[in-house]
């Protein structure tokens, strides 16, 4: 069992017979955890309060290598910049509306467990978290390494001011912040090249901060090269907004990989999701988990993103001896035992309560299912049927059990019938027909099916444990297409998947084994 000593550093006040106590924890095993020293540097404004919380102004956040004040929330204004280095995040931080917040490039910011740390960014205000190739901006776990665990902290949460369908909400995973508003072209600030590890923190029961979450996050916002790893929820989850996004990465996360919610209608090009065979949700894991909010209403906007260019691993993938049982499905050698229930794998996409999704140029293999149109609430199955929906588009699946079901933990690749009874909608399954998911899934444009995932001739690259990158005669080379595609935010590529072949953008600044990483 770890120890944790915890140092109470009496602070003297020159001229008061007052002392403040600031209480910090450090783990034995990780020396390069930093304890705040005695000074006014890294102490609140005691004159200020912002919404009952206590205020930390201008270079005092982030002064002696911590952000935060070891108050459960604080909240930052002014603008700051964090010189490169090491920092231990405290509690929930967050950056207040007309506060801007700057990280230079390799600079390391460590989660701290015990005040369930996190970064929440507010309506107005700004991250400009622009790492480099070479020099990455890495939130991670403050725990030793071989001991770091999903939800071992909160994680970071952008909101913006852009169009959400509710008009306005209260941001996930318990934090006070509220999102939405009229400004799709919201700019929230810059998130390049960073990494976000061992995020998700569950502080209450089904309540756990997601990887990276956007909450109305406007168009102005740029977010590329993007990794969460081993987070504790979802790895990315969009709640309205139009933000565009590329080359992001879900690495071995507990839930789904790419949750949109909320009428999120931005655009997303070059993603990968890797997952581990070992780690599912008892909601039932998926690749995209698609709604347009949670009772399936026609609120606009609707949710109805464009997907290019995405890659999905699924855990036959990663593991020739997968078996989707609760059994086997242990959380390996990763389970944070924090209360975070294991389950299933379920889909490499699962659209449903009135969501309109696109998916483009992709491939995933190596799932129990590849796609579940789910009738169970809202129009997303009735739209389908009636062709009002068409979004998947030049999609290649491979070595699924099931090509595709009909409703929510599902398994059987068999006709579901959805019918109104008492007004709820139940469903009956026909085994002597295929699913309307399988059927529809092949009959939209360039859509194809194979049926082991050696027929895509994928390879690795050494680093990355899983096969994404096509070789020679692969056929998901020079087989994109974007006929119809108006958005002229997407690169024009020629092949589906997130790779070329060739150009492999994950070198440099990716970390495939962030658990055992000396930081």
């Amino acid at each position: 069992m770890r120890k944790h000593t915890c140092k109470v550093m009496a602070l003297a006040m020159m001229g008061l017979t007052t002392f403040a106590a600031l209480t910090s924890c450090s783990d034995d095993n990780n020396p390069s955890t930093i304890v705040p020293q005695p000074g006014a540097n890294n102490q609140v404004d005691p004159n200020e309060k912002d919404n009952g919380i206590s205020v930390i102004k201008g270079d005092n956040l982030g002064a002696n290598g911590v952000i935060g004040s070891g108050e459960q929330e604080v909240a930052f204004h002014g603008n700051t910049t964090l010189k490169k280095g090491t920092y231990l995040l405290k509690g929930w931080v967050y950056v207040a509306d007309g506060a801007t917040l700057t990280i230079e490039p390799g600079t390391v910011i460590k989660g701290d467990k015990q005040t369930k740390a996190a970064l929440i960014v507010e309506r107005g205000g700004k991250l400009i978290a622009k790492g480099t190739q070479d020099a990455p901006i890495v939130f991670t776990s403050e725990e030793a390494p071989g001991e770091r665990r999903p939800g071992d902290w909160g994680g970071v949460i952008l909101c913006g001011k852009a169009k959400h369908n509710a008009g306005e909400a209260q941001i996930e995973g318990g934090p006070r912040t509220k999102h939405g508003g009229s400004d799709d072209n919201d700019n929230s600030g810059i998130m390049q090249y960073v990494r976000i590890e061992f995020a998700g923190y569950p502080f209450k029961k089904d309540q756990e901060i997601n990887g990276l979450t956007l909450g109305s996050i406007g168009a102005g916002t740029t977010i590329d090269h993007i990794q969460v790893s081993y987070s504790n929820d979802d790895s990315y989850e969009w709640f309205g907004g139009k933000v565009n996004c590329k080359y992001l990465i879900a690495y071995k996360g507990w839930d789904d990989d790419f949750d949109t919610d909320n009428g999120f209608s931005g655009t997303v090009q070059y993603g990968l999701s890797v997952r581990d065979s070992k780690i599912a949700d008892t909601s039932q894991s998926n690749g995209f988990e698609s709604d347009n909010d949670a009772s399936g209403s026609t609120a606009t906007p609707t949710t109805s993103a464009l997907f290019s260019n995405m890659t999905f691993v699924g855990p036959k993938g990663v593991d020739a001896n997968f078996q989707n049982t609760t059994d086997y499905i242990d959380g390996g050698g990763m389970d944070p035992k924090n209360g975070a229930a294991k389950g299933k794998f379920q889909s490499a996409m699962q659209i449903r309560r009135g969501s309109h999704l696109q998916c483009i140029n992709s491939v995933a293999y190596g799932w129990p299912i590849g796609l579940i149109i789910d009738g169970e609430k809202g129009n997303t199955r009735t739209d389908a049927a009636s062709g009002a929906y068409t979004g998947l588009k030049n999609v290649y699946y491979a070595d699924m059990t099931a090509v595709g079901t009909d409703g929510n933990k599902v398994y059987d690749d068999q006709l579901g019938t959805w019918t109104d009874k008492d007004g709820k909608r139940t469903l009956t399954l026909d085994a002597t027909k295929p699913s309307f998911s399988h059927t529809w899934f092949l009959q939209q444009t360039g859509n194809k099916y194979f049926k082991t995932a050696a027929e895509l001739l994928l390879g690795s690259n050494g680093t990355l444990k899983a096969n994404v990158f096509p070789q020679s005669g692969s056929p998901l080379l020079n087989s994109a297409s974007f006929a119809g595609i108006t958005n002229s935010w997407l690169d024009k590529v020629s092949y589906i998947g997130a790779f070329d072949g060739t150009n492999d953008w994950t070198k440099g600044w990716t970390n495939f084994d962030p658990e055992n990483t000396v930081y």
